[in-house]
């Protein structure tokens, strides 16, 4: 069986029709301030940069995918909310397993810390506008994909 004869074309499903039209162009608005926000300090980073450490080099790398991906959620905002999850995962894990026991021990923020408490306190906007119902009915309730 070839490639062709496995794609089955995907009709346009009411999904988008049960999402007010206001949320879509706030998850679009979410999408490209990541892309623009958060592309206009890391990309240029990637092209003029020092020799990194290898941790920050893959912090980089893996933050420039993030940009670049969110610029696909401005065409597809449905489709692109795992981004948004992964997005609000990591920076509420970071947040809880290294912001919070620096500051509970009373302790000060460095320059670096202080800086990515910040970005990741941005992030707030992120569960504010992700489309929860629609969340829960098409990555709960749905089947999963067939295993064979």
């Amino acid at each position: 069986m070839t490639i062709a004869a496995d794609y089955q074309p995907i009709a346009r499903t009411s999904a988008t029709h049960e999402i007010a039209l206001w949320r879509l162009y706030a998850l679009r608005g979410v999408y490209f301030l990541v892309a623009a926000l958060m592309g206009s300090q890391i990309w240029p980073l990637v092209f003029h940069h020092r020799p990194w450490e290898l941790m920050h080099g893959v912090a980089v790398a893996m933050l420039a995918a993030v940009t670049a991906l969110a610029l696909l959620g401005l065409r597809y905002p449905l489709k692109m909310l795992p981004l948004l999850f992964v997005e609000t995962a990591w920076k509420s894990i970071w947040l809880l397993s290294v912001a919070l026991p620096i500051w509970r021990s009373g302790q000060p923020f460095d320059a670096d810390t202080a800086e990515t408490v910040k970005a990741c306190l941005m992030g707030v906007i992120f569960p504010l506008v992700i489309p929860w119902r629609y969340v829960f009915a098409h990555y709960v309730m749905q089947p999963g994909d067939r295993w064979r």
